[in-house]
């Protein structure tokens, strides 16, 4: 398979898999949002629980330039350990939620 498809599948993956974790009974849908034309994956939080309304991105990642961009990763786990352990390289996933100049102390790609 291509590394851009399989890039794409992995990260589906993950992000498939994190939100079938929870309850599937809590009022707060998850929003599983893949652009595979623009390769922008997001998980999303929406809804309402005790009166208190929640919209929020837990997940967001990239392709771009054929490296996997961790725009934002709210989960314990680590989603760029769960796509190392796939199979794709640390010098193909970057992340993003770092500024530059501290990527270089990360073990992943610097961009």
């Amino acid at each position: 398979m291509e590394k851009l498809e399989q890039y794409r599948h992995y990260v589906k993956q993950v992000i498939t898999e994190y939100s079938q974790i929870g309850s599937s009974k809590e009022p707060i849908e998850q929003q599983l949002i893949f652009d595979t034309v623009g390769d922008h994956y997001q998980l999303m939080y929406v809804g309402w629980k005790n009166r208190r309304r929640y919209h929020g991105c837990v997940l967001h990642l990239d392709i771009k330039k054929g490296k996997i961009w961790i725009q934002h990763d709210g989960t314990e786990v680590g989603i760029a350990n769960e796509l190392v352990n796939l199979g794709v390289p640390k010098e193909d996933i970057v992340l993003a939620f770092h500024e530059p100049l501290v990527r270089e102390y990360t073990g992943f790609a610097v961009g």
